[in-house]
């Protein structure tokens, strides 16, 4: 499986509808406080879009909603994955991105044969507070080394600038959310990372 090199993590379908148009290929939509039918009703408007504009949709952590709309990826933090029903994830099809931070959290998640494996911080972060400190550009060779021929996903204070020690360290996509979502004008900022990344794209 290859993952597009530009992964988008927003955390609304508003965002979806605003930013798939313009050529993302890969998002993730990632909410984390809502109810059953606000989530029900976002992702599925999020499919809806995603299917339109050829994008695969990533449904952060609710499994059970991505199985009941149809979706096809969910994407599992170590708490979530620690409490999911895998067996079921797997008979419905969908596949699965995991999260990890540590070596442990490694083998916890090439355990359940995933079908990507994210790895971050990277960098420092803002988005959430995380007890984990800042990997490195070197934790990205060694993991890839570890996980073979899984796509890896480098997340965490990624930046444009950042962009080439990523991948010529095997990341093989860039998970970003505050660089697109905190621009003054996220559309043109969705237009330089999808350029940015053109030459990983093949």
């Amino acid at each position: 499986m290859k993952l597009d090199p530009f992964y988008l993590i927003v955390d609304s379908a508003s965002w979806i509808s605003r930013l798939v148009p313009l050529g993302v290929k890969l998002v993730q939509l990632r909410i984390k406080d809502a109810d059953g039918d606000l989530l029900r009703s976002q992702i599925a408007r999020s499919k809806a879009i995603c299917a339109e504009y050829g994008c695969q949709l990533i449904v952060n952590d609710h499994w059970k909603l991505a199985i009941e709309t149809g979706c096809d990826f969910v994407h599992l933090g170590q708490e979530d994955l620690a409490v999911a029903d895998i067996n079921a994830i797997r008979n419905a099809g969908l596949r699965l991105g995991v999260s990890t931070h540590d070596g442990a959290e490694l083998d916890t998640a090439l355990a359940v044969q995933p079908d990507y494996i994210a790895l971050g911080p990277v960098f420092s972060t803002t988005t959430k507070e995380l007890k984990w400190a800042p990997q490195g550009l070197e934790k990205i060779s060694g993991w890839k080394q570890q996980i073979g021929g899984l796509p890896l996903v480098a997340i965490g204070g990624i930046s444009l600038e950042r962009l080439p020690g990523i991948f010529e360290n095997g990341a093989d996509s860039a998970a970003v959310i505050s660089d697109i979502t905190n621009s003054q004008d996220p559309e043109t900022r969705v237009g330089d990372w999808i350029s940015a990344t053109a030459s990983w794209r093949n």
